[in-house]
């Protein structure tokens, strides 16, 4: 399934009230330590229900032997399926759900009932093709993000971009949150540019503190820098901006023979260059939260 799913499920569950931030952020973190039961890939194939999950759990507990084969001698699976799932693709969405449900944050029920709703409401299946999920990443921006723009389809694409740049250059530990618009607040640093020709645009990335500063950066440069080494940190920043707004620039002028340009990024104490109001569009990954300014 698509490569953005995962996070737009980590939305949906934390917008719909089954978790709270928190305990998101901390199944996000532990999703890849976690090992999948046979239990929630059934569930998510649509093959046992919840509570048939937990009568074949409840069984196990009287018997020696593998849930697999208590469900199959109960009915509820067949041989051919359990083999099926347990060779099944680990699916990010379905770590994340089992992370939540180990920790206790959510119920097999709780569990059975958002993915079942989430799938429903997006028309997502194991048959969706890398195209498709472009598109089906698209209708979720679009959900998420209440672009009242004459130029709607750029800013949708735009972030579409944004949110497999970051899980491509930086990690998919993170969840996003639904923007705001707003007069944007830095409280360490932001890095700026702007994008200008038919379609203009001023972007901005706003970190609350060093640490979530230096960790971004590290992850995209690959290297290990401290916080007495802010000039490269800074850098690092302004390239992975510069590099997300290329590729954007990029996907433009091939799709509709626009040209358009950027300008240096540059780098900002407590404040970005960024004057009217903006989507701020906060992303939280486990080190901390980094917000996307758009205007």
């Amino acid at each position: 399934m698509g490569y953005m799913f995962t996070q737009f499920f980590g939305n949906y569950l934390l917008n719909n009230q089954y978790v709270t931030a928190e305990q998101l952020i901390e199944g996000i973190h532990i999703k890849s330590k976690t090992r999948l039961k046979l239990g929630v890939l059934a569930i998510d194939a649509g093959y046992m229900t919840a509570a048939q999950v937990e009568e074949v759990h409840e069984r196990q507990m009287l018997v020696d032997k593998r849930i697999g084969d208590i469900a199959v001698e109960m009915g509820y699976l067949t041989e051919a399926q359990v083999e099926e799932l347990l060779g099944n693709q680990k699916k990010g969405y379905l770590l994340l759900g089992q992370a939540l449900v180990d920790k206790g944050f959510m119920t097999n029920d709780q569990f059975e009932e958002a993915i079942s709703n989430y799938k429903s409401k997006y028309k997502i299946d194991d048959s969706v093709s890398e195209e498709a999920s472009d598109l089906k990443a698209a209708e979720m921006v679009k959900e998420l993000c209440d672009f009242s723009y004459e130029d709607s389809k750029m800013y949708t694409d735009y972030v579409v971009l944004l949110l497999k740049n970051l899980v491509r250059f930086v990690g998919d530990d993170f969840a996003p949150i639904k923007p705001v618009l707003e007069k944007a607040t830095v409280k360490y640093k932001s890095v700026s540019q702007k994008v200008k020709g038919s379609f203009s645009m001023d972007m901005a990335v706003a970190f609350d503190d060093e640490n979530s500063m230096v960790e971004f950066a590290n992850r995209y440069s690959d290297e290990m820098f401290t916080v007495d080494e802010m000039e490269y940190i800074e850098a690092a920043a302004c390239d992975f901006i510069n590099i997300h707004n290329g590729l954007f620039t990029v996907n433009v002028s091939s799709e509709s023979n626009e040209e358009l340009t950027l300008t240096p990024p540059e780098v900002f104490e407590g404040k970005t260059d960024i004057e009217v109001e903006a989507i701020v569009f906060p992303i939280k990954f486990t080190f901390g939260e980094v917000k996307f300014i758009i205007a």
